[in-house]
């Protein structure tokens, strides 16, 4: 079957390989839908942490089950389903308090292990999500939602906490939509003025650049008072550095974007001020039975943000020219059949 390969940075190849033999736990997808992510891209420039090449990637997934195999947790052949891409041990101290997605010895698929950028892949049968409503397009983005959701759990916010969100890419975006979900007051904050606009687009009001009166617009946004939560989704160093500057006395600062490097801040500013930092990483099984309900309830929307598409076999000539480094570029969606 047809396997596209990120051989290297910068270079895919279309390969041939066998269909996945039987495996015990797993059932037997098909892959419809691919939603291409932030780790993609970053793995496409060799900027990613936890890679090793040559790997298949694809994590967002939108399939149906073929064959639901021998330990079938209610699915049946002809499900349509979100992926849940993380393949945890089950017996470790994380596993074991409920936090598989960080698992000591976790991987993930299209990261540590190779993903779904082709037409059948096995995926353990408890990792399949069903819903009776969506279509695979909308499945293929539940779990950049659920990482969303999750940073938006780390931060336990109410109708009574103002956030500002940090990055308005698919991450960001998805964080704006569970961050509207609690009625709090929002603010968002980017450098490109496209993705502000497009904010406003999806009834964000507030929005601002980084810049030397951010925090006079926040304090105007807040009624005087600045951020009692803070969740930086861009990935980038000067950016989370920065963060720490922008919370309220007691407040807190989520980081759901990450990099190669160290995050560093001034001691004396962040215990003068008693702030919460807090890491989120994927998201819990819950959290993809959640966000299916709030899609199938519309009360999530992501078709606004899907910009680009292509083809499976297509991947390795328009993915370096149309879909990496394209300013453009929102969410693309491979589609495979």
């Amino acid at each position: 079957m047809l396997t596209i390969v990120l051989d290297h940075p910068g270079k895919f190849s279309a390969v041939e390989r066998p269909e996945p033999e039987p495996v015990a736990g797993t059932a037997l997808v098909r892959v419809h839908r691919i939603g291409v992510c932030g780790t993609d891209l970053h793995a496409f420039a060799g900027k990613q942490p936890f890679f090793s090449y040559p790997r298949v990637l694809g994590h967002e997934l939108g399939v149906e089950v073929i064959d639901p195999g021998d330990e079938p947790h209610g699915l049946k052949a002809g499900d349509r389903c979100a992926v849940e891409p993380y393949l945890n041990c089950g017996t470790c101290i994380a596993c074991r308090r409920g936090k598989p997605n960080c698992c000591a010895a976790l991987q993930v698929m299209g990261v540590h292990v190779d993903g779904g950028m082709r037409p059948l892949i096995r995926v353990p049968a408890r990792k399949l999500h069903p819903s009776t409503k969506l279509g695979f397009e909308s499945l293929s983005l539940v779990e950049t939602l659920a990482i969303g959701a999750h940073a938006v759990e780390r931060a336990a916010p109410t109708k009574d906490d103002f956030i500002l969100v940090i990055g308005a890419g698919p991450i960001g975006l998805s964080v704006i939509q569970f961050a509207q979900v609690t009625g709090a007051t929002l603010a968002v904050m980017d450098v490109s003025d496209a993705r502000l606009e497009f904010c406003h687009n999806v009834d964000v009001q507030h929005t601002l650049k980084p810049g030397p009166g951010a925090l006079d617009e926040l304090r105007r946004i807040g009624g005087g008072e600045l951020p009692t939560c803070v969740i930086d989704a861009t990935g980038n160093a000067g950016s989370m550095n920065a963060a720490f500057d922008l919370p309220a006395p007691g407040g807190r600062i989520v980081f759901v974007g990450l990099f190669q490097g160290d995050v560093t801040f001034n001691d004396p500013n962040f215990h003068r001020r008693e702030l919460t930092i807090m890491a989120s990483r994927n998201a819990l099984p819950g959290t993809f039975r959640e966000v299916i309900r709030l899609v199938e309830e519309r009360k999530v929307d992501t078709r606004p943000w899907i910009t680009h598409r292509l083809g499976l076999a297509d991947v390795p000539r328009l993915f370096p020219k149309d879909i990496a480094g394209n300013p453009a570029v929102l969410k693309a969606i491979i589609e495979v059949g």
